[in-house]
């Protein structure tokens, strides 16, 4: 589509802020209002329409698509969105450490396990730890704590848990870094903790780098939109 406007701004509206492209309100893929909670964030949202030349390109306006699907996409099912994103607890990567090589092993435990330490201090929820590949059942109690800690998020912060929770492969470090358990860059550490063991052991493969750079910027963008969801106006 090409650009169609000259003058975007960022209004107050019932729901928060909007955004209006020439005085028309910007509408979310399924035509509801593009209304935002903070005005941080829909500052930050026009500046992507701003930035757009002869044609809209929505790959270049993340912050854009993540409103809107909070909106359009979570808001709708936010029972069913918060239950698959819990569903993680049952099956956290750092539940699963491995039988061999032992400095790995030991690695893991030293990396991830203060992670488990915090979650079950924060919600009293102790998530058991296992070697191998053998599945580990969890508690139903604990698993119904994570998932009560997950809907207790609104629409926006719900879709950063989604997208930080799957980018992560583990909600127990996508809600380490929502709630400033660490910082983003040693919980990304962790993450690929396994690739990084392998990657030393093997070499880098450029392919599996290129996949990994792009999931780190995506992230990085949701980081971005989670402190604009929580800017004071």
């Amino acid at each position: 589509m090409k650009v169609f406007y000259k003058i975007v701004t960022v209004e107050a509206v019932s729901a928060g802020y909007g955004i209006a492209l020439d005085d028309r309100p910007v509408k979310t893929p399924l035509k509801a209002p593009l209304a935002m909670p903070t005005k941080a964030l829909a500052e930050a949202v026009a500046g992507e329409w701003r930035a757009q030349t002869d044609e809209i390109d929505t790959k270049t306006m993340p912050l854009t698509q993540l409103a809107s699907t909070a909106i359009d996409r979570v808001a709708a099912r936010m029972d069913g969105v918060a239950e698959e994103i819990a569903a993680f607890a049952g099956t956290d990567l750092l539940c699963y450490r491995a039988d061999e090589p032992k400095e790995l092993f030991e690695r893991q435990n030293t990396i991830w396990q203060p992670y488990l330490d915090w979650a079950e201090g924060a919600f009293g929820a102790g998530l058991q730890s296992t070697s191998g590949i053998m599945p580990v059942k969890q508690d139903a109690a604990v698993l119904d704590k994570f998932t009560a800690q997950v809907k207790a998020r609104d629409a926006f912060m719900l879709t950063a848990l989604h997208e930080l929770t799957g980018g992560f492969g583990s909600l127990v470090l996508a809600l380490a870094y929502l709630d400033g358990f660490k910082p983003f860059d040693d919980i990304w550490t962790a993450s690929i903790l396994d690739q990084t063991h392998q990657e030393e052991a093997w070499g880098v493969e450029q392919d599996a780098e290129e996949q990994q750079e792009l999931l780190l910027s995506d992230l990085r963008v949701v980081c971005r939109y989670v402190e604009l969801l929580r800017a004071d106006d």
